[in-house]
Parts: C-alpha cells; sequence; structure tokens
C-alpha cells in the first residue's frame, strides 16, 4: 500500500487513529519515531511557531513549504489543515489542493466556517457546492487525497450544535467528503449521535472533557487528534525553564 491507501485504512481500524498534529519538521519527526501512524499539521500551532495569528494569516507558501520538507523526511502518512482552503473561490481552493497533493500530502482539512475577526458559518449550500467542486476535481484528476471536513458547531459554542452538526454532515458526506471531524464534542451521547449519523469516519480533538481513548472506541470514533494543545505545553515548559535559569542563575534546569 501507499501512503494514501494506508491513511485510507487507519480510519477503518477497530481502534481510532491517535493523529499527532505537528508545527515543525522537527515536531513530525519526533512523532514518527515515537510511534504514531500518522500527523498532520495543527494550523493553530504552526500559524504561532511562525509569528502569526491562526485564521489563515500564515502564508500558504510557508504552509507548502513546511508541508514538502516534512514530506521529504519523514515516511508516514501526513495530512495538512488548510483551514478555509486559503482561497475564497472554488478554483483558488483546488489550486491550493494541487499545491498540497504534488508535495507528497495525503489527506487535507477543510473547515465550513471563515476565518475572520469572529468566524462565520459558510451557508451549508455555498459549503456543498465547495466541496462537491472539490471531490469531483480530486476524483476526475485521480488525486489520492483524504477529505476531511472540520464543522465548527460544537467550537462556536452554538446552543443548537448537536442538530446543526448533524444537518451539516448529512449534507457533506452526500458532496464527496472522506471524513468528517467535530472539534470541541465531548460528551458521550453527542458524540455517538455524530457517529450514528454518518457512514463515514469521525474525528474528535483533544479536550478535557473529551472521554478516554477506549471509550471513544467504543462510541465508533475512528480519529482523535491533539489539535495545538502538545505545542502550547511544550512551550509553556521551554518558558518555565527559561526563566528558571535566570531565577537559578545556572544552567541546571536544561541540563539535569
Amino acid at each position: 500500500m501507499n501512503l494514501f491507501e494506508t491513511f485510507k485504512q487507519l480510519h477503518q481500524g477497530e481502534s481510532p487513529l491517535l493523529l499527532a498534529n505537528i508545527w515543525d519538521v522537527n515536531s513530525a519527526k519526533i512523532f514518527e519515531t515515537s510511534g504514531y501512524k500518522a500527523i498532520g499539521v495543527s494550523s493553530q500551532a504552526v500559524s504561532d511557531a511562525f509569528g502569526y495569528e491562526d485564521g489563515e494569516n500564515l502564508p500558504f507558501e510557508v504552509l507548502l513549504q513546511l508541508a514538502k520538507r516534512v514530506a521529504e523526511v519523514v515516511s508516514i502518512p501526513f495530512s495538512v489543515d488548510m483551514e478555509g482552503g486559503y482561497s475564497r473561490t472554488i478554483d483558488g481552493i483546488i489550486k491550493n489542493i494541487d499545491h498540497l497533493h504534488d508535495a507528497g500530502v495525503v489527506g487535507i482539512n477543510l473547515e465550513d466556517t471563515v476565518p475572520g475577526a469572529a468566524r462565520q458559518f459558510k451557508p451549508v449550500a455555498e459549503f456543498q457546492k465547495i466541496l462537491s467542486a472539490v471531490a469531483d476535481h480530486i476524483s476526475r484528476n485521480n488525486l489520492q487525497v483524504f477529505v476531511n471536513i472540520r464543522t465548527d458547531g460544537f467550537l462556536l459554542g452554538m446552543p443548537n450544535a448537536l442538530a446543526d452538526t448533524l444537518s451539516r454532515i448529512r449534507s457533506y458526506e452526500n458532496a464527496g467528503a472522506d471524513g468528517i471531524f467535530v472539534p470541541c464534542i465531548v460528551n458521550s451521547g453527542d458524540i455517538s449521535e455524530v457517529v450514528n449519523a454518518t457512514r463515514l469516519p469521525v474525528n474528535v480533538m483533544c479536550m478535557s472533557a473529551l472521554p478516554g481513548f477506549d471509550e471513544l472506541a467504543s462510541l465508533g470514533v475512528k480519529r482523535i487528534s491533539m489539535g495545538p494543545f502538545l505545542f502550547n505545553k511544550a512551550n509553556e515548559h521551554i518558558g518555565n525553564m527559561a526563566k528558571a535559569i535566570i531565577t537559578d542563575k545556572n544552567f541546571s534546569s536544561i541540563l539535569s
């Protein structure tokens, strides 16, 4: 199997795929040597690492160069978070997908919201049109790209998050999505309803109230992402050690 076929298969196992979210080439290599089966860019983590605010402020060319280098140095499947596609036109989104595919990326995330001062949902029909065009382009050109669609009702704290999510994922499944990503969903009953509402593999994300991996497996979840949280914790640890050097007036904090 090639990397794309391996990535697809990892979404069909009895145990969910634990996706390690990277922010640079070194983190990609660390996750691979630690035994992770696949990696994916965290848009927030990589934006922070390069000094940009999340929300497509990182130049796409920087993201593409990172993708090229990661694909060169790791031998496990690699997915990239494209946020809203780094374009507001269908042609622009498709062009960006082509660039990532040519770089060796085997999966992408696309969001049904538009970043900005206040994140806004795209109308279902509008996003369905975008997704249908993307799926058709991938099919007609025999591109090997797994399209994971993120829907943000729970992330935005909508009062009708579950109902909206269930409605949207049916539309996205019909439009050609390969997977569904519901960040910030944590309630077991909600997760079960989402899983049972689609034949597509469902992806959840690290949250403090998220059930453990065994329970998520029993609920039918097929992919678990860590988001930016390991990146945040690693940088918190680095900050504490940096302060300790000044306080201790020696390097014991980084040598022990």
